[in-house]
């Protein structure tokens, strides 16, 4: 099992290690890369088909401003991607939240808040734990915890 973490500049690495965090605590895999979707076009086609090749189950996408990361990945890939729009520039991340948030059928980005890389990792948890047990395991004694205390939870 795996997951590529992409995101469009070394700016928004701060934002995204959350899903690295999260990724980390279930025990997945995952790559960690920084291609731009309007600086290296090819580059990010190239990657997605090997991912694909890899056998990668989950991409998940931050962007910000125009935010065409996510939409450019899923629009060459049938693995599930997951977009978190980043905040940056003057219209503090709803500008990116539109952008993923609006793409054409039938290519679609499952899309959290703004900024929100670890709901992203967990989202990536979700769609696994439908083929792995373990994950699914991991994500029931997570709610159970949730349920029972303020949230502190130790996989």
């Amino acid at each position: 099992m795996n997951v590529a973490i992409i995101l469009g500049s070394q700016s928004d690495v701060p934002v995204m290690k959350g899903a690295a965090a999260v990724l980390n605590d279930f025990g997945i895999d995952y790559r960690f890369k920084v291609i731009s979707a309007h600086r290296a076009p090819s580059l990010l086609v190239e990657t997605v088909h090997a991912l694909e090749a890899e056998g990668c189950e989950v991409i998940i996408a931050g962007a910000g401003l125009a935010a065409h990361l996510p939409g450019s990945i899923a629009s060459h890939t049938t693995i599930p991607v997951i977009g978190v729009p980043l905040c940056t520039g003057t219209l503090g991340g709803i500008d990116a939240l539109l952008s993923i948030v609006q793409m054409p059928q039938p290519i679609p980005v499952a899309t959290v808040g703004i900024n929100n890389a670890a709901n992203a990792a967990y989202m990536a948890c979700h769609i696994l734990s439908l083929k792995y047990p373990s994950i699914k395991e991991k994500l029931t004694v997570l709610r159970a915890h949730l349920a029972t205390s303020a949230g502190e939870v130790e996989l």
